[in-house]
């Protein structure tokens, strides 16, 4: 009998926040996730330390999903952000910066964390209200009618993903292609409740991303098949090809022992039974004028060759992955027993073809309607196309959520910094009557809206990798990047162009002001203005629902945290 051990006491530490432990490890992952902000955000390698494979990325959702914490508030924190990143797939390094900026600046306030929450959803709320209404200076609307936007849209996701390591006509071409490939999957029907297709990535690696392309309907790899002989299906009298989809193997295998004892009678192979029973499968497939079977799983050779004599393309091996849009591409319902056949189950296709890219052969199923598509992927080197796939991937979520709400937010630090204007001038006119509802002071209210505003402008400093200068204007409360090697006493006109976002141009007096080393006391600032001209051909411009959302989670995790009195962890 094995030597028990006394049951270990809960471990619990009170005021959790004020632990230099705690401290240290927040500074740390936020220095992390700093680094690896925007467009020119460093690299990070992440591995296990026992070897395997090594993540290069400056994605949060690669860096939170590769990072272990030890700490319960680490956790929570990480959790909240990794959900957001779920939902949205945009906006995971700005809701994580945000987060622990806000934890930062509140707990350093000699204010009662019951007040700063208060006083921080006051604030939130006129976040939100602001973002929503018409007035917002630092949102657009997306025109549909105009590809402009939506192309701006893109080429922001992929610009700030510098492990793609794109050049310029790459973002280009591989701006078009996303947006081309996301169109595809709008029905062409608008019905009452209509639903988004999907765009399939296909991974073609050790190829220029210039190769890349997309095409109407699915690819699926099949080794076996030969380009040079021509391709014969099968059709119907109205010239369609019927497709039979099987997620149920047709390897003609045994029955599995664990399900349960069979008896043989004398004489009788299993194994001729059930090839038997494919062989009539078959036979009804052909009957039933079915040009194209397509098997989840494997196909027996025998049943392969029978369908290839009656003219019927068999493709095996599919996948899990492709059965969905194949059934939503095709109209057909995926068949579960080679038992029970019924030609309800079938589908339709407007024509099949074979496609080669680089050293791959594939067969290309063009539907009657097009809401599947492909997008045939090319990079470099593996490294860089696992990271222009999550790139292309969020790239695809964004346009999702922009038709479900078609507005974008200047990018580039500009959202951010136009905020925190904003809401200086707010809380500098609010009255009296508010303070008493949210049981403050004023001057609790300047401290915890002074730490929200700079928790929203460290969020736009860490745009500077380069010991630049960023700046803000007292008009419209824009961001602006000074590059390195100048003094800080310049005339930032000289120096400065066009804002972060690109939607303003330095052609009027803006009243500069730094954002770094100048968080001393609250500033005064009248309420930015709305531009009425933009200067640059593609704005930087982020998406509105991630960006929206992100704000909620940074500021409602914040809280959390800091209303956290006790962590009690079990050592057992």
């Amino acid at each position: 009998m094995s030597r028990l051990e006394a049951k270990k006491p809960p471990l619990f530490t009170s005021e959790p926040l004020t632990k230099d432990t705690v401290s240290q490890s927040l500074s740390l992952l936020s220095g992390i996730l700093k680094s690896c902000y925007g467009p020119a955000g460093r690299l990070k390698q992440l591995h296990n330390g026992v070897g395997g494979y090594v993540c290069t990325t400056s994605q949060s959702s690669a860096i939170l999903s590769h990072l272990s914490v030890s700490h319960p508030i680490l956790s929570v924190l990480m959790a909240s952000v990794q959900n957001h990143i779920c939902r949205f797939s945009d906006c995971g390094l700005f809701t994580a910066i945000l987060c622990c900026s806000l934890i930062e600046n509140f707990k350093s306030l000699n204010v009662a964390s019951c007040t700063v929450i208060k006083i921080s959803k006051h604030l939130l709320s006129l976040c939100m209200d602001y973002l929503k209404s018409e007035a917002c200076g630092c949102r657009v609307s997306v025109d549909f009618s105009s590809l402009e936007t939506l192309l701006c849209l893109v080429r922001s996701v992929l610009t700030s993903k510098p492990a793609c390591m794109l050049n310029k006509p790459e973002v280009d071409h591989l701006t078009m292609l996303i947006l081309k490939a996301f169109m595809f999957t709008v029905p062409c029907h608008v019905e009452t409740n209509a639903v988004l297709g999907k765009c399939i990535i296909v991974p073609v690696k050790g190829r220029r991303v210039l190769d890349s392309t997309v095409l109407p309907g699915l690819l699926i790899e099949t080794p076996e098949i030969q380009l040079a002989k021509p391709l014969a299906v099968k059709r119907t009298c109205s010239n369609m090809i019927k497709i039979a989809l099987f997620c149920v193997s047709m390897s003609g295998d045994l029955f599995n022992p664990e399900e349960g004892t069979i008896t043989v009678h004398h004489g009788i192979s299993l194994e001729m039974s059930e090839l038997n029973q494919l062989l009539n499968v078959g036979k009804q497939l052909v009957n039933d004028e079915v040009g194209l079977v397509v098997c989840q799983k494997v196909i027996h050779p025998s049943l392969k060759q029978y369908l290839k004599e009656n003219h019927v393309i068999a493709v095996d091996r599919a996948g899990l992955s492709l059965m969905e849009p194949l059934s939503r591409m095709t109209g057909s319902k995926p068949i579960a027993s080679i038992h029970s056949l019924s030609p309800s189950c079938y589908g339709s296709l407007k024509d099949v073809c074979l496609e080669s890219f680089a050293s791959k052969h594939f067969v290309h199923l063009i539907p009657n309607d097009t809401v599947v598509c492909s997008l045939i992927l090319c990079n470099r080197n593996e490294t860089a196309w696992d990271e222009l796939k999550r790139a292309c991937e969020t790239a695809e979520r964004v346009l999702q959520l922009t038709v479900k709400e078609p507005l974008a937010l200047l990018g580039g630090g500009c959202t951010e910094t136009h905020l925190a204007s904003y809401i200086r001038h707010k809380s500098c006119s609010l009255s009296t009557s508010s303070f008493k509802d949210l049981d403050c002071s004023r001057t609790q209210y300047q401290l915890v809206a002074d730490g929200f505003c700079r928790s929203l402008e460290s969020v736009a400093c860490s745009l500077n990798h380069d010991d630049g200068e960023i700046l803000t204007d007292m008009v419209y409360g824009h961001c602006w990047l000074v590059p390195s090697g100048f003094p800080s006493v310049s005339n930032w006109s000289d120096l400065v162009s066009k804002c972060g976002c690109g939607i303003n141009g330095n052609t009027e007096n803006l009243n500069w002001r730094l954002l770094q080393g100048q968080f001393g006391s609250p500033i005064i600032q009248g309420c930015p203005k709305d531009p009425s001209v933009k200067v640059a051909d593609f704005l930087t411009l982020d998406c509105f629902a991630a960006k929206y959302s992100g704000l909620q989670v940074a500021l409602e995790t914040a809280n959390l945290v800091l209303d956290l009195s006790y962590v009690i962890e079990d050592q057992n």
